[in-house]
């Protein structure tokens, strides 16, 4: 399979007649440096007769410019007490749709580093480059008709030096092209990315790289080692196209291994709700409930690009589908997880985390013979998180061990280089005894009956479960061998449905782990 990353390119020659336009992104153009001081005057001038200018995209026609053309994409202001790199990436964005709106196909993307943030050239690229994503249906047609699968036929970066530009070029390539994976897994239909589909889009993605694969389908062997899953996937298994896999990846870097990140991802191909279905037009969007596998997918695929040494990286994919239906598993049930513990169903909607919670443990008993482990899930778990944090924020909340090295935190910290903004939410023991069984007959209740964004602490306490269920607990700050583990829920981040899925958090991911910015 050939992965369809937009073309980009750089050059130091803002001028370069290889162009057709030029994009300037900026808060400002008194501040633009000595090397653009060309691009000034066409916008003073046109500030004469335009006093939004700054305020808006505009497009100049500036004769003797690549393609006589200058668009100014502004930020507006960068330094006030709430400002951040987005407004760079926010700016790019908007501005090569308007590239696009006019007609070019060849536009010179200059934004010009801001001595406040490090990295706002790269923001803005990959601004650029997430309004530039083909989603993977249409570049599919139009392979089929022989045309290009791209937007633009490439995006140009201005640099000041050789050395700056191909660097640049390197990350956002390399991340876009993870970004790109979880796109195309995310935000692609439940038919086109049902569960066989995404296995056999992974395996195909990664032939022949450094990422190993292994593919568990057979249903009894999903039954023994992840029971909680084969709950969810009871209904659905009956029908070939929709039957689970999980997806296993591995990654490991060249030399000494230094730390071991172990990841799990929720892949729920399509959420009806189960037996508590859905009702009322809530079921729209739920294909996009698999954005957590897309995640650890879409981080292998940068693994694979850059291959950061020291590094070692165990993931899995859940993919599964909440199918409703005769045969579908219910409120009530007992299912005893592969950690032993007796789990009461209290409402199948809430299936992430029975998608999850036998892969973590696995994840657990793997984790105690690696090299300083961290254990990670990511979600897009609880309508709670999108209530309490609004619709651009993941969240992220530790375990004792986690916490303990100030782990949120520093996930926080590498969100903030480009972008993936991040909030750091609190487990508590109320958490925990939420989660506790109610009556002899279980040792953990999965849910309560109502929508997490009806339920007090709805984003933190499925956390606990997870700890809970996969025999975590037992590894906590007093025992004898802690587990450091944080959970990620990506409800609010993964991106707006009707829209193209954010990627959210591999910029994050990618800064902590690989980049080390």
């Amino acid at each position: 399979m050939s992965l369809s990353v937009q073309p980009v390119r750089w050059s130091t020659d803002y001028k370069n007649k290889d162009y057709d336009g030029i994009l300037l992104v900026g808060h400002s153009i008194d501040d633009l440096p000595d090397e653009l001081e060309g691009l000034k005057s066409p916008l003073q001038d046109y500030s004469t007769v335009d006093r939004g200018l700054g305020e808006e995209v505009v497009v100049v026609k500036v004769p003797g410019f690549p393609g006589d053309r200058l668009v100014f994409a502004p930020t507006g202001p960068v330094n006030r007490d709430y400002d951040d790199v987005r407004l760079f990436s926010e700016a790019a964005a908007k501005g090569v749709k308007r590239v696009m709106k006019a007609g070019m196909q060849r536009p010179l993307l200059v934004c010009p580093p801001h001595c406040d943030y490090e990295k706002s050239t790269l923001a803005a690229v990959l601004g650029a480059l997430q309004a530039l994503y083909m989603p993977l249906e249409l570049r599919e047609v139009k392979l089929s008709l022989h045309s290009s699968p791209h937007k633009v036929a490439v995006l140009g970066v201005w640099v000041k030096e050789q050395a700056e530009g191909e660097d640049i070029i390197a990350l956002a390539t390399a991340l876009e092209s993870g970004r790109v994976v979880y796109r195309d897994i995310g935000g692609s239909d439940p038919e086109r990315m049902a569960a066989p589909r995404v296995a056999e889009y992974v395996t195909e993605l990664f032939c022949n790289t450094c990422v190993q694969v292994r593919i568990v389908s057979d249903l009894s062997t999903l039954e023994k080692e992840y029971p909680c899953l084969a709950a969810v996937n009871r209904c659905a298994s009956a029908v070939p196209r929709h039957q689970a896999r999980v997806i296993h990846l591995e990654y490991s870097g060249e030399g000494p291994i230094q730390e071991t990140l172990m990841v799990i991802g929720k892949g729920v191909t399509y959420d009806t709700g189960g037996a508590d279905i859905k009702a009322g037009g809530f079921m729209a969007g739920m294909h996009r409930d698999k954005c957590g596998s897309a995640a650890v997918a879409g981080f292998f695929q940068i693994l694979a690009k850059l291959k950061p040494k020291h590094l070692k990286v165990v993931g899995a994919m859940a993919m599964v589908r909440n199918s409703v239906g005769s045969d579908c598993y219910v409120a009530d049930e007992l299912v005893v997880s592969r950690a032993g513990r007796r789990i009461r169903v209290g409402n199948t909607d809430a299936e992430g985390r029975m998608a999850m919670v036998d892969l973590l443990c696995e994840m657990k008993e793997k984790a105690v013979y690696e090299v300083s482990p961290h254990l990670v899930t990511i979600a897009t778990l609880t309508g709670h998180a999108i209530r309490a944090m609004g619709p651009h924020y993941s969240i992220i909340l530790d375990n004792g061990a986690a916490n303990l090295v100030g782990n949120a935190l520093q996930w926080q910290k590498a969100g903030e280089v480009l972008g993936d903004m991040f909030e750091v939410s609190t487990l508590r023991r109320e958490d925990y005894d939420f989660h506790k069984g109610k009556s002899e007959y279980e040792e953990l209740l999965q849910s309560n009956n109502l929508p997490s964004s009806a339920t007090p602490r709805g984003h933190q306490s499925p956390a606990a479960f997870l700890i809970m269920a996969s025999g975590l607990d037992k590894h906590g700050l007093d025992s004898a061998q802690p587990l450091s583990y944080s959970h990620i829920d990506i409800a609010g981040s993964s991106g707006p449905f009707p829209g193209v899925p954010t990627g959210a958090p591999l910029l994050a991911m990618a800064t902590k782990y690989i980049l080390q910015l």
